[in-house]
């Protein structure tokens, strides 16, 4: 498959039905975020405390993902797809619009490291605009949660916020 191609699969994402999901939702964090914790210009969030998406193909859990609807803002914290290419980050991050929508927001905004050129293909593809730069945005939030890498996608050192935003 090359990288434009996407095999698209049935995805079915709800809210956490159980205790079940609770704890897949912390392994997940733990694994792909080094826990719970993410910084976004300079505020400290427990994923555990935001709302929560999971997708499924079938029987299994194959994304998630976490935000935070303030008045007219939705932030959206993390967004993780196991399954890539086959549409589920993409159905994730239209239920989080969807929510938002229905809950009155106005946008959808999010951060990203400036490394993570994927993410800022992904989320450009899907009409979100790059609103800011936080210099050192990253290296502020890494005095908080050490384990923020110093080296990140395509060897690329991480020091900065890139603030995205998606108007509804």
């Amino acid at each position: 498959m090359s990288d434009g191609e996407r095999r698209e699969v049935a995805v079915r994402v709800a809210f956490p039905g159980g205790e079940s999901d609770v704890h897949w939702l912390a392994d997940l964090w733990r694994a792909e975020w080094n826990g719970d914790i993410m910084i976004s210009k300079g505020c400290v969030h427990h994923l555990h405390e935001l709302e929560t998406l999971i997708a499924w193909t079938g029987a299994e859990r194959v994304g998630a993902a976490t935000f935070m609807v303030d008045g007219s803002d939705c932030e959206l914290m993390s967004i993780n797809s196991l399954a890539q290419a086959q549409g589920v980050g993409t159905k994730l991050l239209e239920s989080v619009e969807d929510h938002a929508r229905r809950t009155g927001c106005e946008r959808v905004w999010l951060i990203t490291s400036n490394d993570n050129v994927a993410a800022l293909r992904f989320y450009q593809r899907r009409g979100y605009r790059i609103m800011a730069v936080h210099v050192g945005g990253i290296d502020r939030a890494r005095k908080t949660k050490p384990s923020i890498p110093l080296t990140g996608c395509h060897g690329i050192e991480i020091h900065d916020e890139i603030e995205l935003e998606k108007r509804l």
